[in-house]
Order: structure tokens, then sequence, then C-alpha cells
């Protein structure tokens, strides 16, 4: 495939939400993405309906819990495109409840899929990947309001998410040297799959509709209503730009509103 004059970027959790409204928009700029997810068949009809929008997009079933697959997967991604120049950490889960009834396997697999997952790609990607070679490598890490805050009945999403912040930060220091920025966009509320888990899951925890649940949430937005998945990836693209070469270690958010800090 044509080499092109954008980075390659690979996007994880690229398949749907705001993961899926990434790889369009950094396509669109005319980057070469490379996405993963956990479904085969959602990860083939994702690139084909990429493709048929004259999109330079490419992609390969990836769990990013496992450092097996993870590493096949950056192999795939350099073999394909070249170099990868854009890495954007997208792949998440909700998860939560009252704490004393979490089990174990909610918040290893919560933690695991957030928190670990990022440090295994984002370790294959420095480590084979090329992300230090190129003119201005990037990694854009999608972390969440609740990274800066703590989220009632999300004790495991907002550990999770805290940590992103602060691999996030640690990791901006780090790859300075190499011309490299390392920051995290934070979503608050945006209607994406995920977001209709969460409602249910509010929902039941507090024996009501998820209507009322959005209700009580859209209130605490001071522009009234959620964001889009769209609006997120625009931010991400525009950290890829040159104009934006300057802005490391930050954690940004997109979220009406919902958190001035």
């Amino acid at each position: 495939m044509a080499q092109g004059t954008h980075p390659v970027a690979l996007v994880t959790g690229g398949t749907r939400g705001i993961g899926l409204a990434v790889v369009r928009e950094l396509a669109r700029r005319g980057h070469r993405v490379f996405l993963c997810a956990r479904t085969g068949h959602e990860v083939k009809q994702t690139v084909e309906d990429l493709r048929d929008e004259g999109l330079q997009v490419e992609g390969a079933v990836a769990d990013v819990r496992s450092a097996q697959e993870v590493r096949a997967l950056v192999r795939t991604a350099v073999e394909v495109f070249g170099p990868i120049g854009v890495l954007v950490n997208n792949a998440g889960r909700s998860g939560g409840g009252r704490t004393a009834d979490i089990p174990d396997e909610l918040w290893y697999d919560v933690i695991d899929t957030n928190l670990n997952g990022v440090f295994l790609v984002t370790r294959e990607v420095l480590k084979n990947g090329g992300l230090t070679d190129g003119e201005h490598g990037r990694i854009i890490n999608i972390a969440s309001t609740a990274g800066k805050q703590g989220v009632l009945l999300g004790v495991p999403y907002t550990a999770s998410k805290h940590g992103v912040v602060g691999i996030t930060k640690a990791l901006a220091k780090e790859l300075a040297p190499y011309g490299v920025t390392v920051n995290a966009v934070c979503p608050g509320y945006v209607e994406t799959p995920m977001a209709e888990r969460v409602r249910r899951s509010y929902a039941t925890a507090w024996n009501t509709t998820q209507e009322y649940v959005q209700e009580q949430f859209e209130a605490r937005i001071p522009l009234g209503r959620y964001s889009t998945p769209e609006e997120v990836a625009g931010l991400v693209g525009y950290l890829t730009t040159g104009q934006a070469a300057s802005i490391t270690g930050q954690a940004l958010n997109v979220c009406g509103g919902l958190g001035a800090f």
C-alpha cells in the first residue's frame, strides 16, 4: 500500500464508540490507520466499511490484556503500514457497583483492560513499533473525567482511569527528549454503547429507569447534553498535528463542562 505523508496510527478498541470515531477522524486527516478489537467479525466489517469511504484502514483481532497478542498486533501493523507514529490507547470497559459486592474478577478485568492494556500496548510500540524514530511521535490515551475525580459506584473504573492519567504524565517526561508528546483525553458522558451499559447498571443499582438515570447525569452537565464520539475524536485529531507539538503531559477534558478542572 502506498505510503502517505502522515504518520501511521494504531488505535485500540477501534470498532465502535469513541474508538471508531477516532479511526475515522485520523484516516480522514490522511493517516494510515491500523485498528484492533477483540471481535473478529467487527474488525472485518469496520475495515470494509471505512475502506468503502475511501479511507486507508487495516485491522486485526487483539486483546490488549494479552502481552502475546499485543506483540503480534504491533508486528502486524508495522508489516502492513510501516513504523507507528501515532498511538491511541482507546480500548476500555466500564465496571463498578457497590464496592462491598464487587467480585475479584470484575476488579481485575477492569484494571487489566483499562490500565494494564495501556501499558502493554505502549511498551510494545516503544520497543518494536518505531514510535521514537520519527520526527514527532504522539501517544494519546483515552482516559476519562473519572481519571481526575471519584465516580459514585465506580471504584474499579475510577482507579483504572486515574492510573492512565498517571502513566500519561510520567511518560510525557520520559519521552520528551525524543520529541514524543503524551497526552490524555478525558471524556465525560459520551453517547456510546458503553454509556448505555452504564445507565443500565445505575438503573439497576438505584432501582429506577434508564431514562431517569440519564436525566440525572445530564443535569450535572452545564451544556445539558452528552458529548459525541466525534467531539472527542476531534481533540485526538488536533493532538496529532504540528500545532499541538508543545502540548504534552496534559489530561484534557471533553465533557460539556462536567468537570471544570
